[in-house]
């Protein structure tokens, strides 16, 4: 029989070489003497088997919860170095959280019809992350076209990249734009084929803000997927959600939420005003956003001009905001390095 050098009887080996070559050295008297020497080496053998054995399920069940243990509470503690979760009080939907493992993510970027650049540009930025084991599609949100030269440009985007929401409203920032985009999606989105939620989240966000998917997935998968309310806390220094509201440079809430801006008045009786404002004031209202997640300081403002919503660009970055700049833009695509994944050819030379 072989014994694995992991296994704890292979330690037990020098201790059964030394007892039997003690017990072999000492001289034997008698065959009655031997007998019982040979006997009790068999039990003895056989009793160190048995204990060896059990001690190594031990050992492997000791092992398996020593890993499990050392693998949460170091997520834990990298998370709360740039992370604040508060009041997360719903178990029914702490354990929903880890029973898909694909996360999906509906992530609405606010602009304009005529924004034909910024929308290319953005196609660039996001179609090149692809973060594991979740879905995240990022969709272009403006309202009802206006001019005959959207008709067919708008028209050819949609048939080449199938990434615009189309709402039926006036163009506008602060007058009921965000909750035509929230309510509009149920009635879009729960007709089609496919599972339900069709997105566990959805998100609001600028179009001046830069979100790497990776750290932005990761940051949810301990999160519930009810009444998550999730972002950047208002006023710069608050770092209580449940106080004020979550900045416009991206807040996310979870789908039941959704269903409730289309299915309640409070949203209807309130839409004018600064919209990230007034989204956080329909939740206060509402009693919604039990789970409430703060991504400070993983999200921020680019750092100049510095303010109190700014610090430098940093590794663990969910997203950047305030990206006003082509040269913003580039120094933070920079920072990132962006573009490592670049294959050599034959075709281009970039230095």
């Amino acid at each position: 029989m072989s014994i694995s050098t992991s296994s704890p009887l292979y330690n037990l080996l020098p201790i059964i070489s030394r007892f039997h070559v003690d017990m072999v050295m000492k001289p034997i008297r008698s065959s009655s003497n031997g007998r019982h020497f040979i006997i009790t080496s068999f039990f003895f053998i056989v009793f160190l088997c048995v204990l060896a054995s059990i001690n190594e399920i031990r050992f492997d069940s000791l092992l398996r919860f020593g890993k499990c243990a050392f693998s949460r509470s170091t997520f834990h503690d990298s998370s709360t170095k740039n992370f604040l979760i508060v009041n997360s009080t719903s178990s029914s939907s702490n354990s929903s959280s880890s029973s898909d493992n694909e996360m999906r993510i509906l992530i609405g970027i606010p602009t304009l019809p005529d924004h034909y650049h910024k929308r290319h540009f953005l196609r660039l930025i996001y179609g090149i992350q692809s973060p594991k084991n979740a879905k995240v599609d990022v969709k272009f949100v403006f309202c009802n076209l206006t001019k005959e030269d959207q008709k067919v440009l708008v028209a050819l985007e949609i048939m080449r990249y199938d990434d615009i929401i189309i709402l039926n409203c006036r163009e506008n920032m602060n007058q009921g734009k965000t909750y035509t985009y929230f309510s509009s999606l149920p009635e879009m989105l729960n007709n089609t084929k496919g599972p339900f939620p069709p997105y566990h989240y959805v998100m609001k966000a600028d179009d001046d803000s830069y979100f790497r998917l990776d750290n932005l997935v990761e940051s949810l998968r301990v999160l519930p997927r009810e009444d998550l309310y999730y972002g950047y806390v208002i006023p710069c220094p608050s770092m209580d959600p449940f106080v004020h509201y979550m900045s416009g440079m991206g807040y996310l809430v979870s789908w039941d939420i959704v269903e409730w801006i289309r299915e309640s008045d409070i949203p209807l009786k309130h839409l004018e005003g600064p919209e990230d404002k007034v989204f956080g004031e329909w939740l206060r209202d509402g009693h919604r956003a039990k789970n409430r997640y703060n991504a400070k300081w993983s999200m921020y403002n680019f750092p100049q001009p510095p303010t109190r919503c700014t610090h430098e660009l940093w590794p663990d970055t969910i997203a950047v905001h305030l990206l006003k700049t082509q040269e913003k833009w580039i120094q933070t695509l920079n920072y990132f390095n962006v573009t490592k994944n670049l294959k050599p050819s034959k075709f281009y030379h970039i230095p």
